[in-house]
């Protein structure tokens, strides 16, 4: 395995990027020099083998588990509805626990019968919040650009915010952000250590704006960062994170139909390629080195 530099250790992958069985994503991941993954869980529900065999493979593998994705349409609902949804957490939870994921992504409701009103929300969130605590996770929930109610990040925060579970903070997906065009002034009000993970997508169209057709753009034109037409507002978007104060993990989760068709190997070396552009010409060269990235270069000219 080639030697890492820059920010590397920082980055990873979501299974749901690559085609194929868990098992060849996974060694695919780590042979790109990769040492955390995101799952998607119908990796796991969906394996040959069982459950049982898709945590096995997961643990043996030697990747850090970032997180577990997605849960849907929770949020905003009531009577049947409503329980029916907490019986579903309850279970993804479960599964997030026995993978020993950090934490479950929760993604804003597309739901036509849901509430819109945020402290509404919140409250359905709050409960969530609570339900993982006995579980140890952290729950991140992520503004997507064609939901109802919560279509950005600054929303999201909004609701977090409001919920007021120490447990409960943000996912930041750069592709949403392109899409829902929300100014990057307003990362200046979000506490950082409130930032679970940020999810990293470029687009090849040059214009990202759009309405009910937002959900094709960001689920099937995804490309790597470095890769597409926006990588100056990505690399804005980095460099704002990490003057804020992230040092968080960041996750390549790239829908992309030609990816499907690709070998896995070559899928995993342009993300490989990717986060070497953020680490080394973005971060690197922009911003302060977080501080573990720091102490293993002096340790290395000390050695």
């Amino acid at each position: 395995m080639s030697q890492r530099s820059g920010n590397f250790d920082d980055f990873g992958m979501a299974t749901v990027t690559l085609a194929g069985p868990l098992e060849g994503k996974l060694k695919a991941i780590r042979e790109a020099g990769f040492e955390q993954v995101m799952i998607e869980a119908s990796d796991i529900v969906g394996h040959s083998g069982g459950m049982d065999a898709a945590v096995e493979a997961v643990k043996s593998s030697g990747l850090r588990v970032t997180g577990f994705q997605w849960l849907r349409d929770y949020e905003g609902l009531s009577g049947r509805q409503h329980d029916y949804k907490v019986e579903v957490a309850k279970a993804m939870m479960q599964m997030a626990s026995t993978l020993g994921a950090p934490l479950l992504l929760v993604a804003s409701s597309t739901n036509s019968v849901a509430a819109q009103d945020l402290d509404a929300i919140a409250r359905d969130l709050r409960k969530l919040a609570i339900l993982a605590v006995p579980l140890g996770l952290k729950i991140a929930y992520e503004g997507m650009s064609w939901s109802r109610r919560v279509t950005d990040f600054a929303t999201a925060w909004d609701v977090v915010c409001r919920a007021d579970a120490p447990n409960l903070g943000l996912a930041i997906d750069s592709a949403h952000t392109l899409v829902s065009q929300t100014p990057l002034d307003e990362l200046e009000l979000i506490e950082p250590d409130r930032i679970f993970v940020v999810r990293l997508a470029d687009f090849m169209q040059p214009e990202t704006r759009s309405d009910n057709t937002g959900r094709v753009t960001t689920q099937q034109s995804r490309v790597f960062p470095g890769e597409g037409m926006h990588s100056p507002e990505l690399t804005d978007l980095v460099m704002r994170l990490a003057a804020l104060g992230y040092r968080g993990d960041y996750s390549f989760e790239v829908f992309n139909d030609d990816y499907q068709q690709l070998p896995l190997p070559l899928v995993a070396q342009r993300a490989r390629a990717a986060s070497e552009w953020l680490g080394e010409e973005v971060l690197r060269r922009s911003v302060p080195l977080p501080g573990r990235i720091r102490l293993r270069q002096s340790s290395s000219r000390t050695a």
